[in-house]
Formats: structure tokens, sequence, C-alpha cells
């Protein structure tokens, strides 16, 4: 396409008239991965604003640059706008066209990773070409193409969206991280409905306080959903609530779903060894299934998703038969393995204060003896978490075990020290492969142990370097070690 063409596609105009006939072939957020015929967007960064890499994005091959402010003395046409991030997710979906029909995105704190996929589940076992969009990647019936981000940037975003309906999907769901809804990722998406599930204590390195964090989970609802589309809203959360009644003000097609729900109300859970029977009332008539999956906030998850599905054009009857047929996301509660004494090992994302209360309360039912708990918490993010995240430990397990999760750049002793304050009685080992093998060994029959922190991650970052470290593996490894 013509870059005055694209230009006045998304409402700007091209500086100057020199090279406004130039093909525009794709597009750059990195001036790394510029190619001969791409517009670079030189956007402002956490650390660095893009325009300290144009002369590079020349140099590859740059036709044009779009930025929030004019550049002096540059050699290529410059597009300026106010809103940049959004006039590039706008191009994006004009230079990689094409989307699967019904694209459905879900916000929220914990659960995100595993609404979605639930969803595609739904999707795929009533017969419908699906796949999800997430903190694991690209996900289809073929198997994961990591991505490396919650939300990917609008470029590979729509790149994706682009391929999966090249591949005939027709049905995707889509995370969508408060980064990537402030960050303008999404704004070109056409959606056909939305998901919320909760809002907890997280990412207060990137937001200054619960107002911004809220804010930018509602853009979702309010400014890139049209009125009268549909959403379901975990209510059972407080600012679920919240959202629902905003949501309800605007004029979208509003379910209300979990404890506290109306569409969808969660009546009663039964705990089961490897699962649990939900009865639920839906739209009116009650159910009884047999979710496949351990944990009450894998339900409130799975209730989510049916939600959706429902919405979107599942029949009822069919999603509850889908309900009883999900498998678990990787790092959700996964069983790495049993140990000699038959003690369950169990593998979960759970970083935040919420997500880590949630989990224990949610395994407690499962077992008949003591909760072994190994975590630890990430460094260069936010630190306030860490002495709320210990006294959770201290107060919903039985035995706390205080490793090294992903330090980063600080130093892990500082971290681990944060967490005891409030974890007086946990041991503490840095080590984390150690730890968990502590927790093996100590272990006694009807104990569980829960590795909590890093889920499906592959590796631990340490300093700049990432060191191959999976807990699922790891602690299967330990476990055949030790039978």
């Amino acid at each position: 396409m013509k870059l005055s063409e694209l230009a006045k596609s998304v409402g700007l105009s091209v500086s100057g008239q020199d090279g406004c006939d130039a093909l525009v072939t794709g597009l750059a957020l990195d001036s790394r991965k510029v190619q001969s015929g791409f517009l670079f967007a030189a956007l402002a960064g956490t650390q660095v604003h893009g325009r300290e890499f144009i002369q590079m994005a020349i140099a590859n091959g740059a036709v044009a640059i779009l930025s929030d402010q004019m550049i002096m003395g540059c050699q290529i046409p410059v597009l300026v706008a106010t809103d940049p991030a959004r006039k590039l997710a706008q191009m994006a979906s004009i230079i990689y066209p094409g989307s699967p029909q019904n694209i459905i995105a879900v916000t929220g704190t914990n659960g995100k990773s595993s609404t979605v996929e639930f969803l595609r589940q739904i999707w795929q076992n009533t017969g419908r070409r699906a796949a999800c969009i997430g903190t694991l990647g690209v996900t289809t019936d073929a198997g994961v193409i990591p991505l490396g981000y919650t939300t990917p940037d609008c470029i590979a975003l729509h790149q994706n969206l682009s391929e999966l309906a090249k591949q005939d999907v027709t049905d995707c769901a889509i995370e969508a991280s408060s980064h990537g809804l402030d960050q303008r990722r999404m704004d070109a998406v056409v959606l056909s409905a939305a998901g919320f599930s909760n809002l907890t204590q997280d990412h207060f390195d990137y937001h200054n306080d619960f107002a911004d964090y809220f804010s930018a989970k509602q853009r979702l609802f309010l400014e890139l959903l049209p009125d009268n589309f549909p959403v379901a809203i975990n209510v059972d959360d407080q600012y679920g609530a919240k959202l629902a009644d905003i949501c309800q003000q605007k004029g979208l097609m509003v379910w209300r779903v979990g404890w506290s729900g109306v569409e969808v109300k969660l009546l009663e859970i039964q705990p089961m060894t490897h699962g649990q029977k939900l009865h639920l009332r839906v739209m009116g008539d009650e159910h009884t299934i047999i979710l496949p999956l351990v944990g009450e906030f894998q339900a409130s998850n799975a209730l989510l998703a049916l939600a959706l599905s429902i919405q979107t054009g599942t029949a009822i009857v069919q999603a509850l038969s889908a309900l009883e047929k999900l498998i678990g996301v990787r790092g959700r509660l996964e069983l790495a393995g049993m140990s000699r004494s038959q003690v369950p090992v169990l593998v979960d994302f759970a970083h935040s204060p919420d997500g880590l209360k949630k989990l224990l309360q949610s395994v407690r039912p499962h077992t008949k003896e003591r909760v072994i708990l190994v975590f630890g918490c990430g460094g260069d993010r936010d630190q306030k978490k860490r002495p709320l995240m210990g006294k959770i430990a201290s107060e919903f397990a039985d035995v706390v075990i205080v490793t090294d999760d992903n330090p980063r750049a600080e130093n892990p002793q500082k971290i681990r020290t944060a967490i005891l304050a409030t974890a007086p009685d946990a041991i503490e080992i840095a080590d984390r492969e150690q730890a968990i093998a502590y927790a093996i060994e100590r272990s006694m029959k009807d104990d569980l142990i829960v590795i909590a922190g890093k889920g499906h991650e592959q590796g631990q970052i340490v300093g700049n370097q990432v060191f191959e470290f999976d807990d699922v593996q790891v602690a299967r490894q330990l476990l055949e070690k030790a039978k």
C-alpha cells in the first residue's frame, strides 16, 4: 500500500510530498527488525524514545516514520500523531489483514491464560476451528507457538490473527493484559465479546495504584467494545461487581458469573481427588457436571469461559458437555507427579498475593494433611507484594519453603528477606531445585506439595542470564530419583 493511502486510512497526513508514493510493505517497532519498505514506529518507551533509533531504521530500509513528534531533518516522511500507538494498531490491521470471525478478549489479574485456553477447548470440542493467544503463545489444535508476551505488540498480534484466518480458524480468545490495553496493542482488533476475571495487586511497578490499574482494564469494555455487545464478568470479585454495573450503564449485554452470579451462578462445589462436582444454574436452569480440574479458581475460570462461549453462539448443553472434557493449562495447577508416598506435586503460576491465596485455598479441600508450599517472588517487579505473599503463605500453608523465583537484577537474598519478614517460620532455601527436593523428601502420606510462581516458564532469570529451569520437569526428575 502507498504511504499516502495508508496515512489517509488512519486519519493522518504525510509531512512534505517526497516519499508519499513509497510502498509500505511492513511495520516495525524495533529498528533491528526493519526491512526495505517498512514503516518504523518511533514511540516512547519506558526507558528510551524510539526516535533514538531512527537512523538505524533508515539504514535498514525504512521508508517512513510514525511518531508523536516531528523529527527535524529526517530524510524520509514522518507521520505525526497524538496517539501514535493507536494509529500503529490501526495500520497493523490494514497491512496484515484478516482475522477469525469470532474474537473474545479476556482481562483480569489472574485466570486469563486458563480462561482463554478453556474457551479454545470448548470451541474445539463443539466442532469449531479455534485458537487462543496469550502468555503461553498462540495455541491451536496443532500445538503452541511461543510469543514472549501475554498480549503481543499490535504488529505481532495482527500478523498472527491474519495467519490464523488463513488456517480457517473461526474462533479465537485473546488475553488482554493491562500493559497491552494501556499501550493500545488491541485497539484495532474487531471483538465479539469480552470477559473479566478479577483485579488484585500486581504490576504496581507499571501502574501507579489500583485506580490506574482498573482504568487500564476498563478500556477493553468502555473503549474497545461497541455498545450492546456481550460481556461476562466474575462478580465474586469486588472490581468485577463494580465493572458489571459500569458496563450495564454503557449498554453492554452483561452476564454476571460466579457464586454471586445471575446468568451463570455457582451453587455448590464438591471436591474430588482429581476434580470437582459443580452444581450450577445457567440462565435459570440447574445442571450438575464433573469438572476434571482441581481448585475452586479453576471452576471460576471454566464458568467464565462457559458464559462467553454461550454468549457467542455455543449451545448451553454443548458448552456444559465440553467443560467435562477440559484439560488443565500448562503450569496452572499442573500435576507434575506423585511421590513414593502418593503425595501429589502440583505446579502453578500464582505470582501475586491474591493468586497465591486462591491457590492455597483451592488445594486445601484436596488433601487430608499438610499443604507444603515452595515459592519466591520475582526481582525488578512490585516489591510491595513480597511481605503480603509471605503473610498469605504462613496463613494458608502448613509448611512454607521460601526460595528464588526470577531474581533478575536484584539481590535474591533481599527478595527472600522481604518475604521472610512476614513468614518467620518459613524455611529458606535459595536454590530452587534444592527447595523442591526438600519438600518432596519431607512430605508424608496425605500431604500435598505446591510449587508456585513460575508455572509454565522454562527458564530462571538471574542477572542478565536465563538458565534452563522448568518446575514441572525438575519436580518429575526429583520424584523419579526418590523412588
